[in-house]
């Protein structure tokens, strides 16, 4: 069983950064790929930012330049910097994890991810 648990959440002004972890317990074989999603009311859960085993990374369009996705093996702990926000990145941002073999990501499907964190709420305000 893994257990996912993001932090670092948070009100901000646009134009300000946050940075957001999400900390491993559990088996950490299960955790090869990784992601970051987010859901905001009314919406549909969309991917932010995915990393692989092997380190590869791939962000959404509406992030990129804005949002690095990062982990510490060692710390078993993965993270977001987010910069540059805006009002539209208000949102739940949840942590998800997946067993994977060789090199690459996930991508950005929720439904690849059978691992998922509770959340943590970031909000923007211009």
């Amino acid at each position: 069983q893994v257990q996912l648990v993001e932090s670092g959440g948070g009100s901000v002004q646009a134009g300000g950064s946050l940075r957001l972890s999400c900390a491993v317990f559990g088996y950490i074989d299960s955790t090869g790929c990784m992601g970051w999603f987010r859901q905001a009311p009314g919406k549909e859960r969309e991917g932010v930012a995915a990393i692989g085993k092997d380190g590869s990374t791939g962000v959404a369009n509406s992030v990129k330049d804005r949002f690095t996705i990062s982990r510490d093996n060692a710390q078993n702990t993965l993270y977001l910097q987010m910069d540059s926000l805006k009002p539209d990145d208000t949102a739940m941002y949840y942590c998800a994890a997946q067993r994977c073999y060789g090199s690459g990501t996930l991508g950005l499907r929720a439904s690849a991810y059978t691992f998922w964190g509770q959340g943590t709420q970031v909000t923007v305000s211009s």
